[in-house]
């Protein structure tokens, strides 16, 4: 059997250190390296074959979905299956159109990645068992379409998508940290999101930003 040469991209050098321990046992996987960045991940694939990335969503130059375009421009015979802890439906839905065979969490099961991987080789896309109950039932929001906000609220959000702190926002808005972190945390609620990452890569999706 030819085994998939296979990378894996995270940001977090424990997370791929982790998958290697877990996977270095794998008939059909030869494990050729990790990256920490996207940068890095193109410039090996321009040298060298890779059958498969495991790639994760939240890297430091770019975001995961927009790489995995790249990377399908680049190599489209690459299979790349998304490891990620992002649940949100739009989220998934758009890593599928950019390109990727397969999406999971990364709660999943080592059978789930076996199944995901061995689907991915047979050209079909793949969910792990959590990520197609989320397929399966649309978000309010979705069916709702973008949540409202007020002026205050979008004003908060674009500065969130700068980068800027509560404090470096309070300051600029004339408000108090609490008073922004507040506004935060109902921007958070309203777009059904876990952090400001998730929030700014949904707003972005729904061209809030």
């Amino acid at each position: 059997m030819n085994k998939l040469r296979t990378i894996i991209v995270d940001d977090h050098p424990i997370v791929i250190e982790g998958l290697k321990t877990l996977l270095q046992h794998e008939d059909n996987l030869e494990l050729a390296g990790g990256f920490n960045n996207g940068a890095e991940t193109l410039e090996y694939l321009k040298a060298n074959t890779v059958d498969l990335i495991l790639l994760d969503i939240t890297l430091p130059d770019v975001n995961g979905i927009d790489l995995c375009q790249e990377v399908k421009q680049e190599s489209p015979e690459t299979m790349i299956l998304i490891l990620s802890n992002h649940t949100q439906r739009s989220i998934i839905m758009r890593a599928i159109q950019n390109g990727a065979n397969g999406y999971l969490l990364k709660n999943s099961s080592l059978d789930e990645l076996r199944h995901c991987i061995s689907e991915a080789v047979t050209g079909n896309i793949c969910y792990s068992r959590d990520v197609m109950e989320i397929m399966s039932k649309p978000s309010k929001n979705e069916l709702q379409g973008a949540p409202q906000l007020t002026r205050r609220e979008k004003q908060i959000l674009a500065l969130l998508a700068q980068g800027k702190t509560s404090l470096v926002i309070g300051e600029e808005l004339f408000l108090s940290p609490l008073t922004v972190d507040t506004h935060r945390r109902n921007l958070i609620q309203k777009f059904e999101v876990k952090n400001v990452a998730e929030l700014i890569m949904v707003a972005t999706q729904q061209q809030l930003l």
